[in-house]
């Protein structure tokens, strides 16, 4: 019933707009597999739930589209790996759907910069606002009739069989930490500290609070600064050797006027520019360039939020190598790098 309203809205705004009063613009598929099989399609917008998300971003490349995906764009890290691999394999454009590199402004990037170049010295902490987050099979019930129109087994798609028990929205298998907001809060962090190709090094717990190290020595505390809300929408707050910065989309303060007026250097790169995520994946799909939040940021992106999921999971600390992917000697970490999908949905 969603897609078939959604359709129609569509179709009657383009009606509306050109003065035909059958104008028809847009299909209507239950089947995903029957968009991609389609040659005249260029590229995709993955929106569905998000144990889906990894999935339908393989297939997609596969059938030699470009992507725009939601975050998170995976549930695992070595799904991480496999959309990474396959769409550098395919060269396809990838955009992940983290968009506060381009967007609110440009205070995000303000922000990144201003730290880049010193504006509160050397940076010591980060205050992420979110936890880390991972996800776990959940099961609802007691069953249900499965509602008219919802195809429930094509709902589950890889995760494990399970009756109706009333849920099929997008975040039904969200189980353990912030999976859901979590991505646009690391995926800025990860911008900050230059760390698009690479990630914490450990994760450990101090006062029950879990915190992340970078091997520069930076700590992520996954929690709010004390007594402060500012960077709860997305955004966080740094503190370094001469001051603070804290940005989220709706403001970015500091300890003084004068951190946020500094002037940058000229001689330090400026950061990727974009003032419309979804203008720049647009525009890449016909110029062919990298995207702001290409499928290898995006990938470290999710990484660093799933790592903090899986500390959260098993409750200890955990040492990790960004380079070879794995933790050092834990097998039993290592073992939630990945999951089971149900066939015929393996990655």
């Amino acid at each position: 019933d969603r897609r078939d309203n959604a359709t129609r809205r569509v179709n009657e705004n383009y009606a509306q707009l050109f003065g035909q009063g059958k104008y028809h613009s847009c299909e209507a598929y239950r089947d995903f597999r029957d968009v991609l099989a389609r040659d005249d399609i260029d590229a995709v917008l993955i929106a569905t739930p998000i144990h889906w998300h990894g999935v339908m971003a393989i297939m997609a490349a596969e059938a030699g589209k470009d992507i725009y995906c939601e975050k998170p764009n995976a549930i695992t890290i070595r799904e991480a790996q496999a959309i990474k691999d396959t769409v550098l394999r395919y060269d396809r454009v990838f955009q992940a759907g983290t968009q506060q590199r381009s967007e609110y402004g440009g205070k995000f990037r303000r922000a990144a910069e201003l730290i880049r170049n010193g504006a509160i010295g050397q940076l010591k902490e980060v205050y992420a606002c979110r936890p880390g987050g991972t996800f776990e099979w959940i099961e609802y019930g007691p069953p249900k009739p499965v509602p008219a129109g919802l195809d429930w087994d094509l709902a589950l798609g890889p995760a494990p069989w399970q009756p109706y028990g009333g849920v099929a929205h997008a975040h039904m298998f969200c189980g353990v930490g912030d999976i859901n907001w979590g991505p646009h809060h690391y995926d800025f962090i990860q911008w900050v500290l230059d760390a698009d190709r690479s990630g914490p090094v450990e994760l450990f717990f101090e006062k029950n609070v879990l915190q992340y190290r970078y091997a520069n020595g930076v700590v992520v505390h996954a929690e709010q600064f004390p007594g402060d809300s500012t960077g709860s929408s997305g955004g966080a707050r740094f503190i370094g050797t001469d001051g603070w910065i804290a940005v989220d989309r709706e403001q970015l303060t500091a300890s003084s006027p004068e951190v946020l007026e500094r002037p940058l250097d000229p001689s330090i790169p400026r950061l990727y520019y974009s003032d419309s995520h979804s203008g720049n994946f647009l525009d890449c799909v016909r110029t062919r360039k990298r995207t702001i939040c290409d499928v290898e940021t995006a990938h470290r992106s999710a990484s660093a939020v799933l790592l903090g999921g899986l500390a959260l999971q098993l409750q200890r600390s955990l040492k990790w190598d960004p380079q070879r992917e794995e933790f050092p000697g834990d097998a039993e970490a290592n073992r939630l790098l990945s999951a089971a999908y149900r066939v015929p949905w393996e990655i």
